[in-house]
């Protein structure tokens, strides 16, 4: 069983950055990697950047690569993903997830989901 709770968002201003958070919690299975999605008001969930629990591997859109940073820190059992140079297009409500076996970074690749937590970046 898996639990994630994110935290991090809030309202910042085109340009400005956030850093999200995503603590992890594994009673018995072991993670293979985490993910992070949004979902705008009335468009799909679609994939962010994630990243496997070893560190090997990055992934990230391409909406979000040179800006969005994914990083882990397995002591904390923590993922985050920091933010920069926001953009109006990246409010959304933001999702981490996390799937034990190995698979795509696609949202239907993944069964274990947070609550989300919401950005909003203003013009």
């Amino acid at each position: 069983q898996v639990q994630l709770v994110e935290s991090g968002g809030g309202l910042v201003q085109a340009g400005g950055s956030l850093r999200l958070s995503c603590a992890v919690s594994v009673r018995t299975s072991r993670i293979d990697r985490v993910g992070w999605f949004r979902q705008a008001p009335g468009k799909e969930r679609e994939s962010v950047a994630g990243i496997t629990w070893s560190g090997r591997t990055t992934y990230y859109a391409g909406s979000v690569k040179g800006r969005f940073t994914i990083s882990r820190d397995n002591a904390k059992n923590t993922v985050y993903l920091q933010m920069n140079s926001l953009k109006p297009e990246d409010t959304a409500v933001y999702y981490c997830a996390a799937e034990i076996a190995p698979g795509g970074w696609g949202p239907t690749n993944f069964r274990s989901w947070g609550q989300g937590t919401q950005v909003t970046v203003s013009s």
